[in-house]
């Protein structure tokens, strides 16, 4: 977190963002590898060991760090107009990196999609491969379509209000956001559940998997995100010139929607096979 002096003011002569030593990087490093182990030991032998330390490492850093954050945000003089232009390019380039982690599980779908040969063998493949039952995408899929797309709109509207000074519009669609998310989440679970295929049932279940699951998690984490917003919304942190969170956060948002949308659309539609009914 930026340094500050007893006064509560800036100690800088220039408006660039410099940070104090901060334990969070390091952390966080370790505790999204745990996170990331966990799931691979979950998927191959059912231990929840280290996915659950991971987890909560993770949960702990989150809370430590945005509190750091929104503790220098709040100090007078640190967050210059030059810092708050930083902060939007972090945003963005950590966006777009978001963007090439979900282009890899869509090259590696569509490489088998477009190639079944290459998981079978066959020179007449086809996609999915034969014995697997998939989800009619006109059911539980497209009703978490229809909730997500919904929490862009409230996000949006809260967004809105938060400009024009609407401070019990601002609560208002950031609580329904949330409760969409959390919504979104629990439909995504009870699919899992009633999954005619497991994890390790080949190719096209690993890579199905693979990319809802991190969505969920990404869908995971915007909620949190959200959720702080809007508990900094309640307590008056946010004003109409100052408020680069809550943007941030909205701005997550939208792209774990449109990741959902191409999901839906290549995934679940596209390449729908033989239906499971349940």
């Amino acid at each position: 977190m930026a340094s500050q002096s007893e006064t509560g003011a800036s100690p800088y002569k220039h408006p660039y963002h410099l940070v104090d030593p901060s334990p969070w990087p390091l952390i966080s490093a370790f505790a999204g590898g745990a996170l990331v182990l966990g799931i691979v030991l979950y998927a191959h032998y059912g231990d929840m060991i280290v996915l659950g330390v991971g987890l909560v490492g993770v949960l702990a850093c989150m809370f430590g760090w945005w509190r750091d954050i929104i503790k220098e945000s709040r100090t007078p003089g640190l967050h210059s107009p030059v810092v708050r232009i930083g902060l939007r390019y972090g945003m963005v380039l950590f966006i777009a990196s978001e963007v090439m982690f979900f282009v890899a599980f869509f090259w590696a779908y569509f490489h088998f999609a477009l190639f079944p040969e290459h998981v079978s063998g066959a020179e007449r493949a086809i996609w999915p491969p034969a014995g697997v039952y998939t989800f009619d995408p006109f059911h539980l899929p497209l009703l978490n379509t229809m909730i997500l797309l919904l929490s862009g709109c409230t996000v949006t509207w809260a967004h809105h209000a938060l400009l024009n000074n609407d401070r019990k519009a601002l609560i208002t669609g950031l609580a329904l956001t949330v409760a969409l998310g959390v919504m979104f989440t629990g439909f995504q679970i009870k699919e899992y559940f009633i999954a005619p295929f497991g994890f390790r049932d080949g190719i096209y279940p690993s890579v199905f998997y693979l990319a809802t699951g991190f969505h969920g998690f990404h869908v995971f984490v915007g909620t949190c995100f959200l959720a702080v917003c809007l508990v900094r919304a309640i307590r008056g942190h946010f004003t109409t010139q100052r408020h680069f969170g809550f943007e941030a956060a909205a701005w997550y948002w939208h792209f774990v929607d449109v990741v959902w949308l191409f999901l839906f659309i290549f995934i679940y539609v596209w390449g729908v096979g033989e239906i499971a009914h349940h």
